[in-house]
């Protein structure tokens, strides 16, 4: 105005850094590669498919919600691909096209672009897409097609040989549905490596790990809340009396602790706010597993502290100004 250059002021937060949004995503797309590879290996291209799917739903989404709201489009910036990708990932080998559509659409049009897009979102988009397909079809989000190794502990949960199962069978409980009906379960090392029942992308511990050690390395995310998470899982694991590491490598807590939680928009943005939110996520986790007949526990636990994020920021912001403006005090 009259000569003066106007100055553009963009949402939250306003960190300049050499990687922009599509080159940050890219790299979350590289740490999901060896847990895509061996979800591949254990339930064949059908995973691939499933993936690809969810990915051309998600980015159609994105795509089309910002050309009717005449929005600038942010299609191409890889961070509705990235969700696609983790959705695909949260849910069972042979999941329908058109359920997986319905889990992209409460993921980016309710979730996110009803909020304003990328950064205004109140909840990790992924997270609530998959919750929003469990709870609306829980008889087909539990149904999951049987390893041959997850055949073989069913076998011995249900009274040995003579309780023949195949294992192409493509409905069998997963190693937290056995453990919720105190049944057979398999080692450490299986559920570790990732030769178990599960959605596609969750039965492999030792994947998500080389993903999540990835990132960090990256510098993508910060440790902090995978580290804490993984810990208050194993610490209130071990104070109900039972096994650490079965509960960290079981279920969704890897692919949340490393892909979900560590979320720019919907985590903390301080250390001290990343431990606060790590440990509510792996406390609420261990307590929906023990307390409640749902055997996961993961999604429900990180929209809980999706919702406190703010509330959580505000307390250690708070506490941060207010020791910089003491030490000035003092100085």
């Amino acid at each position: 105005m009259n000569g003066k250059k106007m100055l553009a002021l963009s949402p939250a937060p306003h960190i300049q850094e050499r990687q922009d949004t599509a080159s940050i995503m890219k790299q979350v797309v590289i740490a999901l590669i060896p847990a895509q590879c061996w979800a591949i290996y254990i339930f064949g291209f059908g995973a691939l498919l499933m993936t690809l799917e969810s990915i051309v739903c998600c980015v159609g989404f994105e795509w089309a919600c910002r050309r009717i709201l005449k929005r600038p489009q942010t299609a191409g910036d890889w961070s509705a691909a990235v969700t696609g990708a983790i959705l695909a990932m949260g849910l069972p080998a042979g999941t329908p096209l058109w359920m997986i559509a319905i889990g992209a659409f409460a993921a980016i049009v309710v979730t996110k672009q009803l909020f304003g897009g990328i950064g205004q979102n109140f909840a990790n988009p992924a997270l609530v897409g998959c919750t929003v397909l469990f709870f609306s079809y829980q008889g087909r989000m539990q149904t999951f097609i049987v390893t041959s190794r997850m055949s073989q502990v069913m076998i011995n949960a249900a009274g040995g040989p003579n309780a023949m199962l195949s294992s192409d069978a493509v409905s069998g409980a997963t190693p937290l549905a056995l453990f919720s009906n105190a049944r057979a379960l398999p080692s450490n090392t299986e559920m570790f490596l990732g030769l178990i029942n599960g959605s596609i992308g969750e039965i492999s511990a030792l994947a998500l790990l080389i993903g999540g050690v990835y990132l960090c390395a990256r510098k993508i995310i910060s440790p902090v809340i995978p580290l804490s998470y993984m810990a208050a899982v194993m610490v209130m694991a071990a104070f109900w009396g039972f096994d650490p590491v079965f509960h960290v490598c079981a279920g969704g807590v890897m692919l949340a602790a490393f892909f979900m939680a560590t979320d720019y928009t919907t985590s903390p943005m301080l250390p001290a706010g990343k431990l606060i939110y790590g440990i509510g996520c792996g406390v609420l986790t261990m307590y929906f597993r023990i307390y409640t007949s749902y055997p996961e526990g993961v999604s429900t636990a990180m929209l809980f502290m999706n919702l406190l994020t703010p509330q959580i920021d505000r307390l250690t912001v708070g506490m941060r100004m207010k020791r910089t403006m003491n030490g000035r005090t003092a100085a």
